[in-house]
């Protein structure tokens, strides 16, 4: 799938989401937020596809949102919307941030299960300066990876940080220069594709399905979806794999 604004590519079971807008900042408008949705919902119904990266071409992620107007309107902002789509996506989704992240640049990575991001990057929600508030998960997504504290200073602040701080305070997972950045994204994704597909797709459901659960409701969570797995082709693979001393070859079955 390849548009003026998105490329789609499949390779080993790895997707990969390209922002191709590199002259605006890979700033999403209504036909690239579509196209993205698009993309996002092959890399859900594909079976073939076991983990996804979306990155931006140029050397920038995402530098936030083209409006049409300086006032967006509700239906502007519903037609914008994304990161949703992201977060709908069962299967471990990396965000690979060569360059800046801002405002819903960032809202799309942190819809991401796993962000990765060069040295160089960038990284901020400046709504409030503008007189908005984060509109595409932002004030619900950043408190529940690097907490209330350090949420509510950044979205205030309209403060943009660098990756050291970044990852620092737990946003990113990890930080490299621009090429090993992508290296190291990949390798990742490598990594996630070898493993029972059936099994990352259930560790996905009970870590953020759980996450806005008791802690009792979590653990009878966590002890459904592993009896489920129990049941699967890929749990006999892998206790086989074991006992022959070699490597698993999961089929997601």
């Amino acid at each position: 799938m390849q548009h003026e604004t998105l490329r789609l590519t499949i390779h080993e079971h790895v997707a990969t989401i390209t922002l191709c807008r590199p002259d605006a900042g890979n700033r999403l408008d209504e036909r690239a937020a579509q196209r993205l949705r698009d993309a996002c919902e092959r890399v859900r119904q594909d079976d073939d596809i076991r983990v996804g990266i979306i990155t931006g071409a140029g050397g920038v992620f995402c530098e936030g949102t083209e409006f049409d107007g300086d006032a967006p309107t509700a239906d502007e902002l519903a037609r914008l919307r994304v990161s949703d789509a992201v977060a709908a996506i069962e299967k471990p989704m990396i965000a690979l941030i060569g360059g800046d992240a801002i405002d819903q640049g960032l809202e799309l990575a942190l819809a991401c299960d796993l962000r990765v991001a060069s040295s160089d990057a960038r990284l901020g929600l400046t709504h409030v300066a503008d007189g908005l508030i984060p509109w595409d998960g932002g004030t619900q997504r950043l408190p529940r990876i690097v907490g209330q504290s350090h949420a509510t200073w950044l979205i205030l602040t309209s403060r943009i940080i660098d990756a050291r701080a970044a990852l620092d305070m737990g946003l990113v997972n990890h930080i490299a220069g621009r090429e090993d950045a992508a290296e190291y994204a990949a390798s990742l994704a490598a990594t996630i594709a070898s493993h029972a597909p059936i099994a990352a797709r259930y560790l996905k459901e009970a870590l953020t399905s759980g996450a806005d659960m008791t802690l009792a409701q979590g653990l009878g969570l966590e002890a459904d979806l592993t009896v489920i797995l129990q049941s699967t082709s890929d749990r006999a693979e892998g206790i086989a794999s074991f006992l022959e001393r070699r490597a698993p070859k999961y089929r997601g079955e």
